[in-house]
């Protein structure tokens, strides 16, 4: 008897679980602007393995030549911007290094210290990979008028900052 409760209960609970965004947003209406949101967001996440995969580097590599094309980093700062160990990011590191992408040098303001720095190699690397969005991107944008840009710039900034109250 106490398994068929449970079943019921089990059940019961189910039924409560929102099933649609509707469920737990009232209001809320599919639109073909948050249809492409989505689609963007859902292909954005993807682009960077894909992109490793045709460069032959692993994702964290790649994001690691992401974070170098900025400013120089230590192992350390490296794997918190990865979100990955320090001995993870040495492996990064090494096999960036080994691939001529790389380079560890001796901290600017503390010899003591190493930092990881990209090289020409890495940034060719990375813009010969990304031209082709870029310059996709570019033709799209100059297609627009200067209030269609405007318009387009304040719902990706809306969307950015709805996206970032979840972190």
């Amino acid at each position: 008897m106490s398994d068929i409760r449970e079943k019921r209960e089990a059940d019961a609970t189910l039924s409560k679980v929102p099933t649609e965004v509707r469920d737990v947003v009232p209001g809320f209406e599919q639109s073909g602007s948050l249809d492409a949101l989505q689609e963007l967001v859902d292909v954005a996440a993807q682009v960077p393995h894909e992109v490793a995969r045709r460069a032959g580097l692993s994702t964290s590599e790649l994001h690691s030549l992401r974070h170098l094309m900025d400013t120089p980093m230590g192992p350390v700062e490296l794997a918190r911007a990865l979100g990955v160990t320090s001995a993870a990011s040495s492996g990064v590191v090494d096999r960036l290094v080994a691939r001529g992408h790389a380079q560890r040098r001796p901290h600017a303001e503390d010899g003591r210290r190493t930092q990881v720095v990209i090289t020409e190699s890495g940034r060719l690397e990375v813009f010969t990979r990304l031209a082709p969005m870029f310059a996709a991107l570019s033709e799209l944008d100059s297609s627009l008028s200067e209030e269609e840009r405007g318009l387009v710039e304040r719902y990706l900034r809306g969307a950015t900052a709805a996206m970032r109250a979840l972190m």
